[in-house]
């Protein structure tokens, strides 16, 4: 292992957002993420006020908003990011209107991101562009989107598309954001190998469900 553990884990967001997420699993990531510092939750909105009320200022709450498929109206979304902040989110993941993308309208995309951004005002606006739905030149032109909206994160996936992230558009994702752009990877990341070579790649933040698990098998 290159990377000392804490090094990586203070950059996971530990995720887990399947359909069927009950209480219980939230509660277990929510005592695992606080024993091994890492930098938030990801979980279901639904939750946010639960796992506020439980356990405070412990950890940092992520939500996702618009998620997973991205395509509903961006009232519903601004209604979903209000709603998060309300109930205690420190950082809001939402996924972009990849039909708008489809069609070419970047400039949609754009306000829309603009006007999360506006509505959550300080805190973490991650955006989820999905890039296994996305050619080169539209990944590209995502990199703009998130960067004029100025938006804190562009994220690769949302883990429910056909793939998850790559080296190959971390690298282009650097190559094409602007400088105060930040770069989380999710989906498919399975190994401690995996986190290490994300970070390495410049990531700042890593979604995943596994990290810690992970560490307690390579014991």
């Amino acid at each position: 292992m290159l990377m000392e553990k804490q090094d990586i884990l203070s950059k996971v967001d530990h995720t887990i957002l399947y359909a069927y997420t009950d209480w219980e699993d939230v509660k277990r990531l929510c005592l695992e993420a606080i024993e091994n510092k890492t930098a938030s939750v990801c979980i279901p909105p639904c939750y946010t006020s639960r796992v506020k009320k439980a356990f405070g200022d412990q950890i940092k709450i992520c939500v996702v908003i618009g998620f997973p498929l991205g395509y509903s109206v961006t009232s519903a979304k601004l209604e979903e990011a209000k709603a998060a902040v309300c109930d205690g989110a420190d950082e809001v993941d939402m996924v972009i209107n990849i039909t708008d993308v489809k069609n070419g309208d970047y400039d949609k995309v754009t306000d829309e991101i603009k006007q999360i951004k506006k509505c959550i005002g300080d805190k973490i606006l991650k955006v989820i562009i999905e890039t296994c739905y996305l050619t080169e030149e539209e990944k590209i032109a995502m990199c703009k989107s998130v960067t004029e909206a100025k938006a804190d994160y562009i994220k690769t996936s949302t883990g429910f598309g056909t793939a998850g992230a790559t080296l190959e558009d971390i690298r282009l994702m650097k190559q094409h954001i602007g400088p105060d752009v930040k770069i989380k990877a999710a989906g498919g990341i399975r190994t401690i190998s995996d986190m290490e070579l994300f970070l390495q790649e410049g990531c700042s933040r890593l979604g995943t469900s596994s990290a810690i698990r992970l560490f307690e098998e390579a014991k």
